[in-house]
């Protein structure tokens, strides 16, 4: 059977050590697997990504950059120094207030009258 191999171009470096020690893929569920046939399905469950938006991290590796390149279309992918943590992560992604609270009621109340 005649298999197509990546050509070495499209890959990304891998820098495997850093001056923290390990580095890491952080890995997102963007898309979901459903209607897909059930190879990228189980690649996805071989990642640990079973949601979307859910974020896993990997060490760097050959083995993994071969999964993470099997469901690219489906995933965003960053090499990070060092894993965060879910909550880290949640506030993170959490939106600015939108407003700012520049005087209160009562401070307001008395400038006017």
């Amino acid at each position: 059977m005649f298999r197509l191999q990546p050509r070495s171009s499209h890959l990304p470096q891998l820098s495997t050590i850093n001056s923290f020690g390990m580095a890491y893929f952080r890995i997102t569920l963007l898309r979901s697997a459903i209607g897909l046939p059930d190879k990228y399905a189980g690649v996805l469950r071989a990642l640990g990504l079973t949601r979307r938006m859910r974020t896993v991290y990997h060490p760097v590796s050959k083995e993994m950059a071969g999964q993470i390149f099997s469901v690219k279309e489906l995933v965003d992918v960053q090499e990070v120094e060092s894993k965060i943590s879910n909550k880290t992560l949640k506030q993170l992604r959490k939106p600015d207030p939108g407003f700012y609270v520049e005087s209160r009621s009562k401070t307001a109340k008395a400038q006017w009258n």
